[in-house]
């Protein structure tokens, strides 16, 4: 892509009265910010979170998480609100967006059970190895893997844990990782300039990165790899934020009902 493949306007950003306007980085970055370090506080089955949290703590912890990242993304909603999804301006949603999500389920479940991972934390010498504090950096570790039918004993805490938790997953979790990752990193990457960079435009470099960044993200290395791959290719198909959004959104409701049907706690 050259500059003769960007939006023409000049090099000066649409004037705002905002803070937190459409141009400006962290109204893409912060939602996930928030996520990742609100993320700290959370146990593992192996080790207790930030401050010693334990499991005990973990429904309290995810609640006021999620509730952090709502009001953020409310701020920050001169990010997301710029692609529209109905209306005269709006694309609606594609039937393609359905059918990748569903897909995307079965790639994520396929490529998780191989455990690539889990070989090759076992090859540098187990989750205690001095190797781990560097593949650590990198995002090898475990998920929390919370089991609220075990960890919550009273039926009403437990319904509204897993109400809350499907809601982070399939409503905030997709809306703020493709704010981040394709309205911002994969745009950026092409140009400083990120309002002349329309959605769903990319080069290698912007493939390449939305790819790399979401394997640093997640424990699930090589299904991140094949999954965000393949909502990339749907963004280049339909150039709609929101296609991306849903189909994350199918992915990850989907995802949870099985985790929640088969006790795949591992997966959350």
């Amino acid at each position: 892509m050259t500059d003769d493949d960007l939006d023409p306007r000049d090099d000066t950003p649409p004037p705002s009265d905002r803070w937190l306007d459409a141009n400006n980085t962290w109204t893409y970055l912060l939602p996930m910010v928030v996520f990742m370090l609100l993320g700290q506080l959370e146990p593992t089955p192996t080790k207790a979170g930030l401050f010693g949290l334990t499991y005990d703590h973990y429904p309290a912890i995810y609640a006021f998480k999620l509730a952090c990242v709502a009001v953020t993304l409310w701020f920050c909603r001169a990010a997301w609100g710029q692609w529209r999804w109905s209306g005269p301006e709006g694309k609606g949603i594609s039937p393609l967006a359905i059918v990748v999500g569903v897909v995307g389920l079965f790639l994520w479940i396929g490529c998780s059970s191989l455990n690539l991972e889990g070989k090759l934390i076992e090859l540098v010498g187990g989750p205690d190895s001095p190797a781990m504090g560097v593949l650590g950096l990198i995002g090898f570790g475990e998920r929390s893997s919370f089991n609220p039918l075990k960890q919550i004993t009273e039926p009403a805490n437990r319904y509204a844990f897993i109400f809350v938790r499907m809601l982070g997953l399939t409503l905030f979790v997709p809306l703020f990782e493709e704010l981040m990752l394709r309205g911002w990193l994969m745009r950026t990457v092409i140009s400083p300039n990120l309002w002349r960079v329309p959605f769903g435009r990319v080069t290698t470099t912007a493939i390449l990165v939305g790819t790399a960044f979401p394997m640093l993200t997640h424990p699930e290395k090589f299904a991140a790899m094949i999954w965000f791959s393949l909502v990339t290719w749907l963004m280049v198909r339909t150039k709609n934020f929101w296609d991306c959004v849903t189909a994350h959104a199918i992915t990850n409701f989907l995802l949870g009902v099985y985790v929640l049907w088969f006790g795949a706690w591992h997966l959350w």
